[in-house]
């Protein structure tokens, strides 16, 4: 647009860049609030609580939001608390997929803030309906899109960052395997929330359960010793890799602690508060591999070397726009 004179008025043309402090500060907000989210829809999975609220959307005929606080004992607490948490979650992924639309640059970024808030309307819809009809496979598949939408946001984070607004700061040679390897990785993750899911609510398929983890355990073993051993000099693999090694040490002992609360003569004798806390730090902290898992995956896959062009340019170029 022209001022007087002929001349342009810089105010109306856009930064070259497309980072957004406030959008970035929002999606690490919404990305941080569904972790404790996941936590106690875990802890009322744990509890056996989920269907103490017998009616949805309301509560007890109540309006969600206007349900006495003096009434929120026992398992009500900790399920309603879960409906307030997913709703103020739901909240913040508005916020973002809104502020992403109209002032987002990059088109396909637009449309994955619209898939976010699609995904957690559908997981609110699933979860409500998982009262009503009372199915397992409902719980199961809410379970399961739970740790879909963490990783998302996860990823909603990483892409409004500074880091990808920007150019790739290095090329890695090798960029082509690191990236198989930690693709392969996050599906074994995934794969395992489903093995999971099945197990803590059917009891069935521990054989499958076991043998994923084994394959984790190996996958993740190796990715850390590449990333650690081919670039420790940098950080933003290095850090990650460090990270997941620990929870997977972590993860591993919370396992073995949740069979023994559930599958061993053991269960009758540990604090029942205890293996709760234990099996549902063992979802958790789940979900953190995975999200490490695919931050790993989505750097290592921007940062290929020009030997190793990415086959959709569009996802990977910062150059993108509506």
């Amino acid at each position: 647009m022209k001022a007087e004179g002929g001349k342009t008025d810089s105010s109306f043309i856009r930064h070259p860049s497309s980072f957004s402090a406030l959008i970035h500060r929002l999606a690490l907000v919404n990305a941080a609030a569904t972790l404790p989210l996941l936590f106690i829809g875990a802890l009322v999975t744990s509890k056996g609580v989920g269907l103490a609220v017998p009616d949805w959307p309301t509560t007890f005929g109540y309006p969600m939001f206007l349900y006495p606080w003096s009434e929120m004992i026992g398992g009500v607490l900790y399920e309603h608390s879960h409906r307030l948490v997913a709703s103020g979650v739901g909240l913040l992924t508005l916020a973002l997929a809104f502020r992403l639309w109209f002032y987002e640059r990059r088109r396909w970024l637009r449309y994955l803030g619209v898939a976010a808030l699609g995904l957690v309307i559908l997981q609110g819809v699933i979860g409500g309906l998982r009262v009503i009809m009372v199915e397992e496979a409902l719980a199961i598949l809410h379970a399961c899109l739970a740790q879909v939408f963490f990783a998302l946001a996860v990823s909603l984070a990483l892409f409004t960052s500074r880091e990808w607004s920007e150019r790739p700061p290095i090329r890695l040679a090798d960029g082509g395997r690191l990236w198989r390897l930690c693709l392969f990785t996050t599906v074994l993750i995934y794969l395992q929330v489903f093995f999971g899911a099945l197990l803590r609510f059917t009891g069935a398929r521990l054989d499958l359960h076991l043998l994923v983890a084994v394959l984790i355990a190996v996958h993740v073993a190796l990715l850390c010793r590449r990333i650690l051993v081919v670039h420790s000099d940098q950080p933003r693999l290095a850090r990650p890799a460090l990270l997941m090694g620990g929870l997977l040490i972590l993860q591993l002992a919370l396992g073995l602690g949740s069979y023994l609360g559930r599958f061993t003569p053991l269960a009758r004798d540990l604090p029942v508060i205890a293996v709760e806390i234990v099996r549902t730090s063992h979802v958790v902290t789940g979900a953190l591999m995975l999200a490490i898992s695919l931050m790993l995956t989505l750097r290592s896959r921007r940062w290929l070397a020009p030997a190793e062009p990415a086959r959709s340019e569009e996802f990977l170029s910062h150059q993108v726009s509506a």
